[in-house]
């Protein structure tokens, strides 16, 4: 028989409130300095896509030319992916060039941030249930995120699944994972950043 959790007191309930209160500042701080980082142009800004209808992966039968058959950005996903293209012109993040995965919901949260149909990468795609293609897309990617940017900063658009593989970090949707490239074609994590 499992034990049962114990309930959360309004005294836990409190103490966990300000605890939170006590670290958003320092949150807030790491944020701004992530946006520094950016104004100053030089990364490789991973994007998980928005948020979409619910469900986990694709439906069966799917294809990456039919959009309808895919899981798609749902109205909420459409309006965050807007608000990110909102803050990066807010705070004059220049935009190089921007790259997205050719499933439909990365693209469309790329067009949404950043106004123009992006090209789509098959080294960005879903890698979600797709383990036999990660070591060559992982090798692809490398090569992509270790590209210095000619002028501001480079985005991909992609999935939770990929950049984790990636990066080892498993972000939120529509949250930025931030790499600096290094010299010898490596690149150093700097940081994530969220739009709300």
């Amino acid at each position: 028989m499992k034990p049962t959790p114990p309930a959360c007191t309004p005294r836990h309930a409190a103490a966990l409130l300000f605890a939170a209160a006590l670290l958003a500042p320092f949150a807030a701080a790491a944020d701004e300095a992530m946006w520094k980082l950016l104004q100053a142009g030089g990364q490789v800004v991973m994007i998980r896509h928005a948020v979409t209808d619910p469900g986990v992966g694709d439906p069966e039968g799917m294809r990456l030319e039919d959009c309808a058959t895919q899981r798609s950005l749902s109205a909420q996903g459409r309006a965050h992916a807007a608000r990110i293209g909102v803050a990066w012109r807010a705070r004059a993040v220049a935009v190089g060039r921007v790259l997205s995965s050719p499933w439909c919901r990365c693209l469309e949260t790329a067009r949404l941030a950043f106004t123009a149909p992006p090209p789509a990468t098959p080294a960005l795609g879903n890698l979600f249930g797709r383990r036999d293609a990660e070591a060559k897309q992982l090798a692809q990617m490398k090569l992509l995120v270790a590209e210095k940017p000619a002028r501001g900063n480079t985005v991909m658009v992609s999935h939770g699944s990929t950049i984790h593989a990636l990066t080892g970090v498993s972000p939120g949707t529509g949250e930025m994972v931030v790499l600096t490239p290094q010299d010898g074609g490596r690149f150093r994590l700097a940081g994530r950043v969220a739009v709300d």
